[in-house]
């Protein structure tokens, strides 16, 4: 279960004022839920995410995960902890083998069958993939499904996705859903999604909605899905059909 209370998440503008992007943010994420947070552009959602993960360090709360207080803790121990994060633009790795980093990421020498079976569950045909380098051959859809397939290889229990679909076509989009999908029925990870892409908030369990720093909305997709679709009006909304 991941926990947070009362985070806030503040800079010194250049005036030397206090700006608060994150503002007072409870929210009880319970353990094995596919969680889709959204809301409008510059409202803190990924500084939501990013915080979770550590990589900005909170002015104030605290974050639990499955009880033990993380706020504090570094980017490694987070990760060691079972915390991940799976960036809009995951990095490329001229050189290194598809299969060298999914054994990096499990810590581990892996088997060729093991690690075609973490490519399998992101919908990659092993034996088109396992020896390919993380280039620029790879399309973006590739690399993130191979960024999931690293997350799965370290048995992360809590995986943190920032708009992923940003930067991929049609095809690959389609492929990525059907990649959350499969995860959130195998009971694989709690899943914490940000993205304004309606064909991924209808996956979610549950809906929050973050707007200037705050929690506007919090609960079961049937409940909060409508409310969204309702104030938002055709072409000036949040929400964005299709790629």
């Amino acid at each position: 279960m991941l926990e947070i209370s009362h985070l806030r998440y503040e800079v010194t503008t250049e005036d030397g004022s206090e700006l608060g992007i994150l503002r007072d943010v409870s929210l009880t994420i319970p353990e094995g839920k596919l969680v889709v947070i959204t809301g409008p552009n510059g409202g803190g959602k990924t500084t939501l995410a990013r915080t979770i993960m550590g990589l900005n360090q909170p002015t104030g709360g605290t974050i639990r995960w499955n009880g033990t207080d993380i706020t504090n803790l570094s980017i490694t121990d987070r990760a060691k902890a079972g915390v991940s994060y799976g960036f809009q633009q995951p990095p490329r790795f001229k050189g290194l083998k598809v299969k060298d980093l999914i054994s990096l990421a499990a810590g581990r020498e892996l088997t060729p069958s093991d690690g075609c079976r973490y490519l399998t569950q992101v919908g990659l045909c092993a034996d088109d993939y396992i020896d390919r380098e993380v280039d620029a051959s790879l399309s973006g859809g590739e690399v993130k499904r191979i960024e999931i397939a690293t997350i799965l290889a370290r048995g992360a229990g809590l995986l943190i996705f920032d708009e992923p679909e940003a930067g991929i076509d049609l095809w690959s989009f389609a492929k990525l859903t059907e990649t959350f999908e499969r995860i959130h029925k195998n009971g694989d990870a709690t899943l914490l999604i940000i993205s304004h892409q309606e064909r991924i908030i209808q996956l979610a369990d549950e809906i929050v909605v973050i707007e200037k720093g705050e929690v506007a909305s919090h609960g079961p997709r049937e409940e909060i899905f409508p409310q969204i679709m309702a104030r938002t009006l055709p072409g000036c909304g949040f929400m964005k059909e299709g790629l």
